[in-house]
């Protein structure tokens, strides 16, 4: 009679936490590779941001402005970050709603679910991966108006357009968003959601800042190539876990997903330099750098839904559209993007969103069509998300930017651009390269 009772009592113990569990819909059912998969390629992007993007850039300006732009990005990532977790993260991947900004569920990370919804990851994960997202994507836009933009305007400028531009955006096409759930937009990776916001935003950026001193006169050559392909090493690295990251799982997606990048990066990396052999005479380095970003940009919206084969043909055009874009930008239009924003990731991540739609074919190799689309149909909707996220970006970037310069000038005054900005504006002086 003792054994039984034992036996019940054990029984019981055992389903009760269960049971409650399953009544209030917190079983733990992630997955710990997944998850670990997620956390690794958290750290990835981190690490494309954080040093990545500040060694890439930082070498591309001059060395009086060096430590100003790693300044730049590290205070803009750790803004974006807080306010990521504040309501940002709640906007985009909040409960849906109209469609337009997700429910505010979320905000301050509050009422996380024990796993995110249709994935096998906590949805605590899920947001910090987003969150290394949310810090890069206006990172990037530094590049546009280094050697000339005030500190406190980026900062408040940058702080603003994570929550208007990024949040939103990332809401209609990655948080079953009007786009997505529509029109069938797809971005694999972010070519709509991070390359294209942020490249056209940039653009906008540098036409209201204006040029640089001596722009386009003057030439303004890299204090340190080394560390640009440092930093687009560390770039290229980290983008394995930025697109393979982005399957959200640990299985054949991501693997696909990283085979495809890296081949799109190292295509247009080698047709870049041979551009440079016949345009003006030598590769550089700064070229092959250069080139794989665009490749990485370009193939990004599409990682996980193409060939490899495909990714190559994604590189190769990469490279050369974006070498025109720059010379479209720079030399036609004398427009002082100085570190070729737009026409690296806004132009790649557009043309990269628009290609998908052909090489999503199963036969071309891709992964196919969703039921009812097509070709044709998949393109007007990648036409779409390419073109609401342009002007809604173009849009909000001007009254943002306008609307913070009246509390904090956009630019530096022409003594402080002239000294540096490392001296004028932070006191500091970067040592020199030879």
């Amino acid at each position: 009679m003792r054994k039984k009772s034992a036996m019940l009592l054990a029984a019981l113990a055992a389903t009760m936490p269960v049971a409650a569990l399953a009544q209030e819909g917190q079983i733990d059912v992630a997955d710990s590779g997944d998850t670990a998969w997620i956390l690794i390629s958290a750290a990835l992007v981190l690490l494309m941001t954080m040093p990545g993007l500040s060694l890439f850039y930082g070498g591309l300006v001059r060395a009086k402005n060096f430590l100003s732009v790693l300044l730049q990005v590290g205070a803009i990532a750790g803004i974006a970050s807080l306010l990521w977790i504040v309501t940002g993260y709640t906007i985009a991947f909040g409960q849906v709603t109209s469609g337009w900004l997700g429910a505010g569920n979320a905000w301050m990370l509050i009422s996380l679910g024990n796993v995110r919804e249709g994935l096998a990851v906590p949805e605590s994960s899920f947001a910090l991966f987003q969150m290394t997202f949310a810090a890069i994507t206006p990172a990037l836009m530094a590049g546009a108006w280094v050697d000339r933009a005030r500190f406190g305007w980026v900062i408040g400028f940058c702080a603003l357009w994570g929550l208007v531009v990024y949040a939103p955006v990332a809401h209609w096409v990655w948080g079953g968003g009007w786009l997505a759930s529509g029109f069938g937009t797809l971005d694999f990776a972010g070519g709509i959601v991070v390359h294209t916001t942020a490249g056209v935003s940039a653009l906008l950026v540098a036409m209201l800042l204006g040029r640089r001193q001596g722009f386009p006169k003057v030439l303004m050559l890299p204090h340190s190539p080394s560390l640009t392909m440092a930093g687009a090493a560390l770039l290229w690295v980290g983008w394995f876990g930025f697109n393979g990251g982005s399957a959200l799982a640990a299985n054949d997606d991501a693997a696909s997903a990283i085979i495809n990048t890296h081949a799109a990066a190292s295509a247009a990396a080698l047709v870049w330099i041979l551009i440079e052999r016949f345009a003006v005479g030598k590769p550089t380095s700064v070229g092959f750098a250069t080139g794989a970003i665009a490749g990485l940009a370009t193939v990004t919206p599409a990682a996980g839904f193409i060939s490899p084969g495909a990714a190559i043909v994604f590189g190769t055009i990469a490279a050369i559209i974006c070498y025109a874009a720059i010379q479209l930008v720079k030399q036609k239009l004398q427009i002082d993007d100085s570190l070729d924003v737009f026409a690296v990731h806004g132009v790649g991540g557009m043309t990269g969103a628009l290609l998908l739609a052909v090489f999503l074919s199963p036969s071309l190799g891709g992964t196919g069509y969703a039921e009812g689309m097509g070709m044709g149909s998949q393109f007007v909707a990648q036409l779409l998300g390419v073109g609401v996220t342009l002007v809604w970006s173009a849009v909000a970037t001007a009254i943002l930017a306008v609307m913070v310069s009246v509390l904090i000038p956009m630019r530096v005054n022409e003594d402080e651009e002239r000294d540096g900005l490392d001296i004028s504006s932070h006191g500091e002086r970067a040592w020199e390269m030879d």
